[in-house]
């Protein structure tokens, strides 16, 4: 817990954790401007953005800058922010770190731009965060829970409800992030256990399973109810499949799912004779914008997108050759593409109206940066805006907020960037809200301010 050094916010603080907690609270309509926070100050831009780069208009200021390991976040219609904490050094198949909190909520008593308030919740968190009906909903791996929340009431006090168990998690991506629909609707998404399916994973020319059993119960999207508790996870609760990672979920002005899913690795690294150079590796497959209904499948792990081809494409584990394409044909298309490798963490669609026009009802996409490029230059780290028109890409992707990372060339590295991007939410006065997982920050861009 953290908060400054003044004794009317440690006032607040201990009125906070004492406050008994009632989900009377709704989640704020999408787009929906709060006249309270609409009706505070942006404050002045400290020149710097907060070291980004941005277009002209636009301010970036530090939130937050002591939430380790922030991954996605949620703003209530208060104002008040929830950021889901995944323990630092977790990764699949090394030993766990030590507990951490499930998520951090964090409150602005004085409306400077800043949070004066972070409280820790729970434990054991992940990487998705949402509000819905009264409920912070949280990743916790192999569980969704939710808790009670309020206005009043920045932390939770009572205990987690547990809302779907028994979600697979032992190895490969761990990310169970995860949208809720107007109609309580809600979709998780959770990724492969391998890089494509490999008899042997991630070995050279080993050929591929197939059929892919993993498909059963990872590579999807799943639907449940927010609105009950007790769920367990199960195949027949699948919505969507062929999707390897979809780590970026939000609906879009036409209502409709759509999903970013982050591309395979090492096509050059484990099949050399087909792929003879790191550059095709570094620039393929490329990274998709999904939109998705019930029952589509976006060909994973039979097939990727190619660059070259610009249609996706039998995979090598498969058959492929770099060209062929029978059996992705019938496979359902992304919407926009983006370059390899660059790991798409987020997605919100800018449903607001404090932005310029241009923005309203396109998409923010959060890109990680990755490892895979390699030896050519890492790409990524940063935030893009794709416009989009009734669902279809009505223009090229335009970087939006870059320099996160704080190096450039050669030096760029997961392990050397200061920060990388990562969860993406809208404030009730359509300020965007940008966490990172590496330096612990929350920005916040606002569009006009002095």
């Amino acid at each position: 817990m953290h908060v400054k050094t003044r004794f009317a916010a440690l006032a607040v603080l201990l009125s906070v954790v004492a406050a008994g907690c009632s989900s009377s609270d709704k989640a704020p309509a999408a787009g929906a401007d709060s006249a309270t926070a609409a009706a505070t100050a942006a404050p002045s831009c400290p020149g710097n953005n907060a070291g980004l780069t941005l277009p002209a208009g636009f301010c970036a200021t530090i939130f937050a800058d002591s939430v380790a390991g922030a991954r996605h976040v949620a703003v209530a219609s208060n104002g008040d922010v929830y950021v889901a904490i995944q323990p630092p050094g977790a990764e699949p198949g090394k030993p766990a770190p030590p507990p951490s909190a499930a998520f951090a909520a964090l409150r602005d008593t004085n409306h400077d731009g800043r949070a004066d308030i972070i409280l820790k919740v729970g434990t054991g968190g992940n990487t998705g965060i949402g509000l819905s009906n009264g409920f912070v909903y949280v990743d916790q791996g192999v569980k969704l829970t939710r808790y009670a929340r309020s206005d009043t009431t920045l932390a939770p006090a009572g205990a987690a409800e547990t809302v779907i168990d028994g979600i697979p998690m032992k190895t490969g991506h761990i990310a169970r992030n995860f949208t809720i629909g107007s109609d309580g609707s809600l979709y998780l998404n959770v990724g492969s256990p391998s890089n494509s399916c490999q008899k042997k994973d991630r070995a050279n020319e080993s050929p591929g399973n197939d059929p892919c059993t993993e498909l059963a119960t990872r590579a999807g999207i799943w639907k449940f109810d927010a609105n009950k508790t007790n769920q367990h996870f199960s195949s027949a609760a699948r919505f969507a499949t062929g999707i390897r990672n979809g780590m970026g979920l939000d609906f879009g002005a036409d209502g409709k799912l759509y999903a970013t899913q982050h591309g395979r690795d090492q096509l050059h690294d484990n099949w050399p004779k087909l792929f003879p150079t790191t550059k095709y590796q570094a620039e393929n497959p490329a990274e998709e914008l999904l939109q998705v209904n019930a029952n589509d499948d976006f060909g994973w792990p039979y097939c990727y997108y190619s660059v070259d081809e610009k249609k996706l494409i039998d995979a090598p584990e498969y058959g492929g050759d770099g060209e062929k394409s029978a059996r992705c044909d019938s496979k359902k298309a992304p919407v926009a593409t983006f370059p390899g490798h660059w790991a798409p963490m987020s997605l919100l669609f800018y449903k607001g109206s404090a932005f310029p026009a241009k923005y309203k009802d396109g998409a923010f996409i959060a890109f990680h940066g990755s490892w895979n490029r390699a030896p050519e230059l890492q790409e990524g780290y940063r935030v893009v805006f794709q416009p989009l028109t009734n669902g279809a890409a009505s223009g090229a992707y335009e970087d939006f907020a870059n320099g996160f990372a704080e190096v450039s060339g050669p030096q760029l590295q997961p392990g050397t960037a200061k920060h990388r991007p990562t969860g993406l939410a809208m404030g009730p006065d359509g300020s965007l809200y940008i966490t990172d997982d590496t330096g612990g920050r929350i920005y916040r861009v606002t569009h006009g301010a002095k």
